[in-house]
């Protein structure tokens, strides 16, 4: 089976009239184009097995994520500094350590990060 890796934009062919390309990953989402000639059906595997037809044998079955990545902005990025600079003026009573080994387990800071 051939496993393509592509950028956003990027695209590959299928015989001399198909083509797929790369659109945006949204989440954990990937937007495909799919230029094909009408008379090629196009059926997403999830209907297809609904329909009551059989999964192709070379489609391997992939583990869901245990683990979700949060979608990361500036402002997130803001709300977690100000927690820290927080935490900081917290001192060190047992509330503060606990909120931020805690909080460190999430969000590594990148003295953590590296080790």
């Amino acid at each position: 089976m051939l496993c393509v890796t592509l950028l956003p934009g990027g695209y590959f062919t299928v015989g001399s009239d198909i083509v797929i390309q790369f659109d945006r990953l949204s989440g954990e989402r990937v937007h495909l184009v799919i230029n094909a000639p009408r008379e090629v059906p196009i059926v997403r595997g999830e209907v297809l097995e609904r329909q009551g037809g059989q999964r192709p044998a070379c489609v391997k079955e992939i583990s869901p994520r245990c683990v979700h990545q949060l979608p990361w902005d500036h402002a997130k990025k803001q709300a977690l500094a100000e927690l820290r600079r927080e935490l900081e003026q917290m001192g060190g009573s047992p509330e503060a350590r606990s909120i931020r080994e805690k909080l460190n387990r999430i969000f590594p800071s990148r003295s953590q990060a590296a080790d």
